[in-house]
């Protein structure tokens, strides 16, 4: 829904075509430079947009998640949004009033970071949460990382617990949130975000930073330990 440093990386390194998604930027620092260039250069492919309302995504994710074609909420009206996207007007057969309604979002891999999960693939997760369990139910195809695997969730009353059956594949990734926080766990790396403004401005400097940290690296234990070296020799 709202995009931000991992995706402009994946929009940099020419791994995305269209992105759907509700806002899109740095939080708290500013624009996505690699986005930007995508966008207004197609560089390094051109990227086409789909912009949503939070509520919208939201909608649509919950409507994947049920197996229904499309969600509706009360929305969009007397915004230029419908231009840019697929959201259509629909009247209520009941009060007959006007209701905008989002095509569901059916994903065919959907990716989460979670805090635990158990042998048996059972995920639990807290906190700030957003649409992951809808995207969860709505995807084909589920890979979550977590930050530990334990023999028992433990899980308190009213915990999101994904079961094992809707889920692909569990990876056991401390720290898999980076640069975002893992409530319980580790708070946000407000420092990255801002270090990432310099980083992604220009082309070439990002290009030598995915070279360095993450093409060069084989998993996500040696990509921490470049980024640790890389403040150690600053």
């Amino acid at each position: 829904m709202t995009p931000d440093l991992i995706y402009d990386q994946l929009i940099g390194s020419g791994c995305a075509s269209k992105l759907i998604f509700s806002w899109g930027g740095n939080p708290g620092v500013g624009s996505l430079h690699r986005l930007r260039d995508a966008v207004e250069q197609g560089w390094p492919a051109p990227l086409a947009l789909e912009e949503n309302a939070h509520a919208g995504m939201a909608a649509a994710y919950a409507a994947g998640a049920s197996h229904l074609p499309f969600g509706v909420l009360r929305g969009f009206l007397g915004t230029d949004l419908p231009k840019y996207n697929r959201v259509k007007f629909i009247e209520c057969p009941f009060t007959g009033e006007k209701l905008a309604a989002i095509p569901a979002i059916r994903p065919d891999v959907t990716v989460i970071h979670a805090q635990k999960a158990d042998r048996k693939g059972n995920v639990l997760m807290w906190g700030v949460v957003g649409v992951q369990k809808e995207a969860v139910l709505a995807a084909k195809r589920v890979v979550v990382t977590v930050e530990e695997i334990v023999e028992k969730l433990a899980a308190p009353p009213n915990a999101v617990v994904l079961p094992s059956w809707v889920v692909g594949a569990v990876c056991e990734v401390k720290g898999g949130a980076f640069p975002s926080y893992a409530q319980g766990y580790y708070p946000r790396n407000n420092a990255f975000y801002k270090q990432w403004d310099p980083i992604a401005r220009e082309r070439e400097t990002f290009q030598a930073w995915m070279q360095r940290h993450v093409l060069s690296t084989k998993d996500f234990d040696e990509f921490k330990r470049s980024l640790e070296q890389a403040v150690t020799h600053a």
